[in-house]
């Protein structure tokens, strides 16, 4: 199936239907920081997986990506956007690997054709004149939780394009967690009820629960609902544990055991800590002027468009997005 024909009215990804004017006259001291990965997953698995191009590549994740990344720009027309990649998919490199060998264990290897749209779909952000990134050493978390300390820094507001729960620690007041898929936004005291902590405390949080998604293990026998007991209570991991002689006297179903456990369990959970907490201040070379789009190469575009076997839609989409820059 070439892409041409799903510009006729095939399917695209479902929840990304247009808000024009949803973010009318808020852009002004924004950055929008874009989890790429999260999207591009999301279109491997969801779009048709028969769509190739001429020699018979698939091409469906890239299609749906780029459908996705140019709905966003024509609807938000953002000032500054910084778009995220992960460049190992099991992070074998990643400095969290090398911390603890079991990280993301779990996860099978990316289809080779999966890995080859992962490139093109940099490829594309460069063409539309989008500031991306990638690391071999760090994943796409930490380059966003370095792009919003440094816009924060500078006065700028972040909003966090994802649905990944662990880039809501990077949340503070004034931020946005846009869970674009869902067309749901939490502010920084939405997060709390939303994911169980509130964003200061979610890397703890994690540390606790564990997180099965990246083979993170946690403290035996503690949930979500304990954890966020537990946390009611102490201000964080370091207090907990500074202060584990009063979890036996909480009213707490089970307190003098979980006392054990989280005793029995105090270096696991220190080390779930290195793993869940983001890194905000890695060695990435930008500034923020940098971040601000520049007008689409229309000629690469193009040739991008007919090597792929695109139709009109994102043609089409590319000259208003490109018309649209020239007014800001």
């Amino acid at each position: 199936m070439n892409a041409e024909t799903s510009d006729g009215g095939g399917p695209a990804l479902s929840g990304y239907a247009p808000t024009a004017g949803l973010h009318a006259g808020l852009r002004s001291g924004v950055v929008y920081h874009v989890d790429a990965s999260y999207f591009i997953f999301r279109a491997y698995h969801s779009m048709p997986p028969d769509m190739v191009d001429a020699v018979g590549n698939a091409t469906h994740a890239l299609y749906g990506f780029a459908r996705f990344i140019s709905d966003l720009i024509e609807q938000v027309r953002p000032e500054r956007i910084c778009v995220a990649f992960d460049q190992s998919q099991r992070s074998e490199t990643s400095f969290r690997n090398g911390i603890y060998p079991a990280y993301k264990a779990n996860r099978e290897a990316p289809p080779a054709d999966l890995e080859r749209q992962f490139a093109l779909c940099r490829e594309f952000c460069r063409h539309m004149g989008l500031a991306e990134f990638a690391s071999a050493e760090y994943e796409a978390d930490d380059i966003i939780g370095t792009s919003a300390a440094r816009s924060r820094a500078a006065g700028l507001r972040n909003v966090v394009v994802t649905r990944d729960k662990d880039l809501s620690q990077l949340i503070r007041r004034g931020d946005v967690f846009w869970d674009y898929s869902g067309n749901i936004r939490y502010q920084y005291h939405e997060i709390e009820p939303r994911f169980g902590a509130v964003p200061e405390l979610i890397a703890d949080f994690l540390a606790l629960t564990g997180d099965t998604v990246d083979n993170i293990p946690g403290v035996p026998g503690v949930g979500k609902k304990t954890a966020a007991l537990l946390f009611a209570i102490f201000g964080s991991l370091d207090e907990l544990y500074a202060n584990l002689e009063r979890v036996p006297a909480m009213k707490l179903r089970g307190a003098a055991a979980l006392a054990v456990r989280l005793l029995a369990h105090k270096e696991a959970a220190y080390l779930a800590r290195r793993l869940t907490g983001i890194v905000c201040d890695i060695p990435l070379e930008f500034t923020l002027d940098q971040l601000k789009p520049r007008p689409p190469d229309s000629a690469r575009l193009a040739a991008f468009f007919d090597t792929h076997g695109f139709g009109n839609i994102l043609r089409q989409q590319a000259r208003r997005i490109a018309g649209a820059q020239t007014t800001l």
